[in-house]
């Protein structure tokens, strides 16, 4: 089940319009294959995710997530997502390794491959980022039997 988070600012960092829904999955055991909004299956499909790790540190990050288009949900697995940002920082920075993070919205995929071939500036890859329209938080209990009262 997905929980309304608090409302993001009006303020946007990107230069296109807010889009997704976004929802880290905190856990390792629950793979969401159906949407939690509307119960309709969620495929994979690769995102650019920008992420923003403390303390200055942004990252556009290609990434496999689960997504259901009748929602425009995007849900990631925290410890998947964990685990390519270590592989990352223990190249360039093993410093920033266990920092706080926050997952900003998507790039545009092709602004992402010419970044790749020719590093860009932040500053030139801002207008091809949108936000996200909001956050969810994911809950759910695991199956099996539960006294009377719970």
């Amino acid at each position: 089940m997905a929980k309304k988070s608090k409302p993001k600012s009006k303020r946007h960092i990107g230069g296109l319009p807010p889009r997704y829904l976004f929802a880290l999955n905190p856990h390792a055991e629950y793979r969401v294959s159906k949407c939690p909004n509307c119960n309709h299956l969620t495929y994979e499909r690769k995102f650019v995710l920008l992420v923003h790790v403390d303390p200055e540190n942004l990252i556009a990050l290609g990434k496999t997530c689960r997504y259901c288009a009748r929602c425009e949900f995007i849900i990631t697995h925290q410890n998947e997502l964990e685990s390519e940002l270590v592989r990352l920082f223990e190249q360039r920075d093993p410093s920033v390794i266990g920092n706080r993070y926050l997952v900003l919205g998507t790039v545009e995929v092709k602004e992402w491959r010419e970044g790749l071939a020719r590093p860009k500036t932040i500053v030139d890859m801002l207008p091809h980022v949108a936000d996200f329209k909001g956050y969810r938080t994911l809950e759910y209990q695991p199956g099996g039997w539960y006294p009377a009262d719970k």
